[in-house]
């Protein structure tokens, strides 16, 4: 009966590691995927956006901090929205308003690395939402903004599913 109990209790335990192991693991590809802050959700995923409301964001409203209370966590990445309702619409079609390159930098992208975006230096092209580390980056971005996002395009497909150490290696 003890040997019963033991191998049961073996079980469990390994099924327990089984499991931190798989969300773990799949919480650090969301980190390299995404440019997610530091800062983590109940559950572990990582904040994307600095927890600024996307679809505010993307509908000329500016930056607007969301709330935890109003999280919807895609591919692994947690956002946050001021509403319920922005929350809705961002579940109902993501890609529409998600930032380019997984949040990071595009001129960074552009010049082969993973860095920083920060919605306080962005610009919507087309649509689509570009983010920058810095005002001094965000400047020289503006001085060739078509050939920065073309650069950017062909420099996305070998990096996104790289981590972020190899890229910036």
């Amino acid at each position: 009966m003890q040997t019963v109990k033991n191998s049961i209790t073996s079980l469990i335990a390994s099924a327990a590691v089984a499991a931190a192991l798989a969300v773990s693991s799949s919480a650090a590809f969301a980190v390299d995927e995404y440019n997610v802050s530091k800062g983590t959700t109940a559950n572990g995923e990582g904040v994307a956006m600095r927890g600024y409301d996307l679809v505010a964001f993307n509908t000329g409203l500016g930056i607007v901090p969301g709330q935890a209370k109003h999280t919807h966590v895609h591919d692994g990445v947690a956002y946050y929205f001021a509403s319920e309702e922005a929350k809705t619409q961002f579940a109902g079609n993501p890609e529409k308003f998600m930032p380019q390159y997984g949040g990071y930098c595009a001129f960074g992208v552009a010049l082969g690395k993973k860095l920083d975006g920060s919605p306080r230096f962005a610009d919507i092209v087309d649509g689509k939402l570009y983010l920058f580390l810095n005002a001094a980056v965000f400047e020289n971005y503006k001085l060739d903004r078509q050939g920065t996002l073309a650069k950017a395009e062909r420099n996305w497909p070998d990096m996104q599913h790289r981590p972020v150490a190899d890229v910036n290696s």
